[in-house]
């Protein structure tokens, strides 16, 4: 069997609508990053108010709360260079 000589060269100028598909994919990075923000705020009322009151549980979920939206927005702030990363991994594969 002869394999093809297939290319991929990803471009959002190719077909129409990518430009607005951009569009669309930064103001949902932004409302995810504003999502990060309000749980950031709400893990730290939720852990001052519980260590003000010895409510270990409620004082733990809140740097539950806070820990995982630090994650989160670095994992936003991430996502295109690991995406470009591995996609430039798989172009390598032989």
């Amino acid at each position: 069997m002869i394999v093809a000589g297939v290319t991929l060269n990803p471009s959002t100028s190719d077909l129409p609508g990518g430009s607005v598909l951009q569009q669309i994919v930064n103001g949902l990075g932004a409302w995810a990053l504003i999502g990060c923000l309000i749980a950031l705020l709400l893990g730290a009322l939720m852990w001052a108010i519980g260590a003000h009151t010895q409510n270990m549980h409620q004082s733990s979920a809140g740097r539950r709360a806070v820990a995982t939206s630090l994650v989160a927005a670095i994992l936003i702030g991430a996502a295109p260079t690991l995406i470009n990363f591995f996609f430039s991994t798989g172009l390598k594969v032989r």
